[in-house]
């Protein structure tokens, strides 16, 4: 299908001037959201990516004075391996950032990968999310963190496959090539009241091209599904902001 989205309209777009500037300015964003979203509705919930250039975020929060009891922490995606494994998102994020907080264990939701088969762990996943913010209706993160691959893909939701049609479900299954990930669908995405893309590097500018154009085909570039009741905003790189439309506003650091 091509589409325009809505939220092309919208985004909130930040351009720093290197890696770490972009994970500066993201750590202060994501501390004001957290208190903001604490000071109004008595908790915060966020759904962290994996991947690289979160991973000083994380790191950087994990030296930050917060309300940990009122934080409650989800992903918004997860591979199929144990969580023991060298890629576990869980892995990294426990190491950078939860190994070194007092979040209470009861408020973490890991993915359960440890099932009988990638389609019980997103079902498991599901009802930890009904469960836990009490609900049948779409769930309202406070936060979700989002990564941009160089192929338009975000969370495990990638190009062309059945995971980008779910329109029903809360998880999915995500496919990369033969390895299942579990992923939130682009509903909940869409439901959060902030969604942050952190991307960086020049390998992303073909993608960035094609998710802020005018129209562009949203199974080849998922993360043009990304369209939120909430607020958006693209926190990039200067390298891959060069693929940006010269037509999109975008405020410089």
């Amino acid at each position: 299908m091509t589409v325009a989205p809505s939220s092309l309209a919208m985004p909130q777009v930040h351009v720093y001037v290197d890696k770490a500037a972009l994970v500066a300015a993201a750590t202060d964003q994501v501390i004001e959201l957290i208190r903001d979203a604490i000071a109004t509705r008595g908790r915060c919930s966020i759904a962290l990516s994996g991947g690289s250039t979160p991973k000083p975020l994380y790191q950087a929060l994990a030296q930050t004075d917060l309300p940990w009891e009122q934080l409650y922490i989800y992903w918004g995606d997860e591979r199929y391996v144990p969580a023991t494994h060298a890629d576990s998102n869980a892995k990294m994020t426990y190491e950078a950032w939860l190994n070194h907080v007092a979040i209470p264990a009861e408020n973490i939701f890991t993915v359960p990968t440890e099932t009988d088969s990638p389609n019980s762990s997103a079902d498991q996943y599901q009802q930890a999310l009904a469960t836990s913010f009490d609900t049948t209706e779409i769930p309202a993160f406070d936060i979700i963190l989002l990564g941009m691959g160089d192929d338009g893909h975000t969370a495990s939701l990638f190009p062309h496959t059945e995971a980008l049609n779910e329109t029903e479900r809360w998880v999915t299954v995500g496919q990369k090539a033969d390895q299942p990930r579990i992923t939130l669908t682009a509903p909940v995405i869409n439901q959060a009241r902030h969604v942050m893309f952190l991307v960086a590097g020049a390998n992303k500018q073909t993608a960035l091209s094609q998710v802020f154009a005018p129209t562009a085909n949203s199974a080849t570039y998922p993360a043009r599904l990304v369209s939120p009741t909430g607020e958006l905003r693209w926190l990039l790189d200067q390298d891959a902001s060069a693929g940006l439309p010269a037509s999109i506003e975008r405020t410089l650091h």
